[in-house]
């Protein structure tokens, strides 16, 4: 009997250096639609116009009230490259001023070693918070770059 089901695999020997970023949304409040949607709009604009680097992008649904991305970036270099441009680093500063009624998230995993999360606003744990203990992201981990390069596990 022949199985029926397709099965494939993937060679990312030609990637070392791939990011993995998983980033969420949650609406906390009713105003949160409206954050949510504006930074949809700024989501829309990477997607026609691809910063260098990033490989593909894909939509994510958890719930009615979170929403959420996948991005696979070809290095960390092009990520942190683009999260310090317009209107990325904007966006963010705006953000952790007044988070609009909605919460955010995002992981990244490194091919590389290290893996790191940083959760803003979010009204319950999500991803790694499930189970990591928490660390202020402030002084030494205020970086995305600085909590990832703490999260390698020397092989």
């Amino acid at each position: 009997m022949q199985n029926s089901v397709k099965r494939e695999s993937i060679d990312l020997s030609a990637l070392p250096d791939l990011v993995v970023v998983m980033l969420g949304f949650r609406v906390r409040r009713w105003r949160g639609v409206l954050s949510i949607l504006r930074i949809g709009r700024g989501l829309s604009a990477i997607r026609q116009d691809k910063p260098d680097g990033l490989l593909h992008d894909e939509q994510c649904f958890y719930s009615l009230t979170h929403v959420g991305i996948r991005q696979y970036w070809r290095d960390y270099e092009s990520l942190e490259r683009f999260t310090r441009s317009e209107p990325h680093a904007t966006w963010w500063r705006d953000f952790l001023r007044d988070s609009g009624g909605a919460g955010f998230w995002h992981e990244a995993y490194r091919m590389s070693g290290g893996m790191e999360g940083v959760y803003v606003d979010m009204p319950a744990p999500v991803g790694f918070g499930h189970f990591a203990r928490p660390r202020d992201p402030r002084g030494p981990f205020l970086s995305a770059r600085a909590r990832i390069e703490a999260g390698r596990v020397a092989v």
